[in-house]
């Protein structure tokens, strides 16, 4: 009976530590579960999704051109072909532009530029120019003097609100009325001033010259020879300086350098 009881324990006994070893493989393996599971959630929280193809394209090797490559110098000599033959068709060779320009554009921006072919009268016609004491001025334009001209004395100038000598005539009139030579004359200079703007300068001969201010569309070139009456220039808007004063066309009269009155020569 004892052994019976004895044998009967050592069966628990077995029974027990067989448990005992299934519970503890199975804790083990649950364990390794669960830390492979954290480790795998710190790695990607988020759940993983694949791209579908051809959502985002991927840049294949060469497939860009990049400055200096064969089909980047092909359009650059193709686009300077086609403009060196836009310029040989229209003779335009100017070099203040590397697009083309039409002179009549440009011409709205620089008002002293006219292409020679526009002028008047030709460049290599020469006149005689034979202006003297008992000759007479062409009115260049008609319209009341605003400001006469005054070496001996001073005269007010309503913009400049100051006294001051003048050595022109300052002549009233419309924006883009033309302008027409006082003599016989050749165009001696073409400029702009920031007081009278554009203007030309013209020589009657004899010491005799002239300065015709605040133009614009100047259809003359330097040297060139004018008939008394040919269109030099038109009003253009006043300068800073005559603001008050308005439209007006700058005319001085100069002999051997020195201003007269234009009055005393205009007929």
């Amino acid at each position: 009976m004892k052994e019976k009881v004895n044998q009967l324990f050592k069966d628990k006994l077995i029974l027990v530590m067989l448990v005992l070893g299934l519970l503890t493989l199975v804790a083990a393996a649950g364990a390794v579960t669960i830390r492979k599971g954290g480790k795998s959630a710190e790695e990607s929280p988020y759940l993983e999704i694949r791209e579908s193809e051809g959502v985002i394209a991927e840049n294949e090797p060469g497939e860009y051109l990049t400055a200096g490559e064969s089909d980047a110098e092909e359009s650059v000599a193709e686009k300077t072909a086609q403009t060196e033959a836009a310029k040989a068709e229209t003779g335009d060779a100017r070099p203040f532009n590397e697009d083309l320009v039409a002179p009549e554009e440009y011409a709205a921006e620089n008002p002293v530029y006219t292409p020679v072919e526009e002028a008047g009268a030709a460049v290599n016609e020469s006149l005689v120019l034979n202006f003297g004491e008992g000759d007479r001025l062409l009115w260049p334009v008609a319209g009341n003097v605003i400001l006469s001209y005054t070496m001996d004395t001073t005269t007010w100038f309503p913009t400049l609100e100051q006294y001051k000598c003048n050595p022109a005539n300052v002549i009233q009139s419309d924006v883009s009325t033309p302008v027409a030579a006082p003599a016989d004359a050749r165009v001696l200079e073409l400029g702009v001033n920031e007081e009278i703007g554009a203007y030309v300068r013209l020589d009657f001969g004899n010491g005799y010259t002239a300065v015709c201010g605040q133009l614009k569309e100047i259809p003359v070139v330097e040297n060139e020879y004018l008939h008394k009456g040919d269109t030099i220039g038109y009003i253009a808007e006043p300068t800073k300086y005559y603001a008050v004063e308005g439209n007006n066309l700058y005319f001085e009269l100069l002999r051997d350098g020195q201003p007269i009155d234009a009055l005393d020569y205009l007929e």
